[in-house]
């Protein structure tokens, strides 16, 4: 495997000059979900309709990953099944985090402190690896800008960017308008096999309802 969902998300959210994680708020809700995708692909959890279920404990041999298979499981509390929102309202905060220290730890990125003004101190995560970051880009561009036919991973990268509503980190240089449509058309494609499909489709939903309510709350 090589980087997930996840650490392509928050790769493509690093500010190229600063090493700052840009949308943060938003980029930690699509994290979160592409955790799931990514373990609904390996079959270990299932997301059906609106509830989060836990189907095999195994390891998959990915850290990041892994650490979730346990922490769902706690979660669950015996549980069969729990709501899809409750998760992610749960893991959308630190799965940024979680996704830089794997990056770090593969040496696509490097890790330092720095304070903004000599008082407030700030993460910096520059890229130590261009390579990944411009291979993730010339793949998105010729799916979204290209129109070539995604697989299925860059299918649920692209469902879940279009959710969290982040076109311009994936895209800085296109007008939204230019991308949301092809966006839009992959997410409801048939680019995956149905269950993964139904997953994304479910999980889109799910990150949607969260963020709004979490919206809600703070405003």
């Amino acid at each position: 495997m090589g980087i997930t969902l996840a650490e392509e998300i928050v790769l493509l959210s690093l500010d190229g000059e600063s090493g700052v994680a840009r949308q943060r708020q938003a980029v930690g809700w699509a994290a979160a979900g592409g955790i799931l995708v990514e373990l609904v692909m390996a079959e270990r959890v299932s997301v059906t309709d609106k509830y989060l279920s836990l189907s095999d404990t195994t390891s998959t041999g990915e850290e990041l990953l892994d650490s979730r298979i346990g922490l769902i499981g706690a979660w669950l509390r015996g549980r069969s099944k729990r709501r899809v929102t409750d998760w992610l309202t749960r893991d959308h905060t630190r799965a940024v985090g979680g996704a830089l220290e794997r990056l770090h730890a593969r040496g696509v990125v490097g890790a330092e402190l720095d304070k903004v003004l000599g008082m407030f101190p700030r993460r910096r995560h520059p890229e130590a690896d261009g390579t990944v970051g411009r291979e993730l880009r010339e793949r998105l561009g010729a799916v979204v800008v290209g129109g070539l036919d995604p697989d299925e991973r860059t299918a649920g990268l692209v469902a879940l960017l279009h959710a969290a509503k982040l076109h311009r980190l994936a895209f800085p240089d296109v007008p939204r308008r230019g991308v949301a449509a092809r966006m839009a058309e992959i997410a409801a494609g048939q680019w995956a096999t149905d269950s993964v499909r139904a997953a994304i489709r479910d999980t889109q939903a799910a990150m949607v309802t969260a963020m709004a309510a979490t919206a809600a709350a703070t405003s």
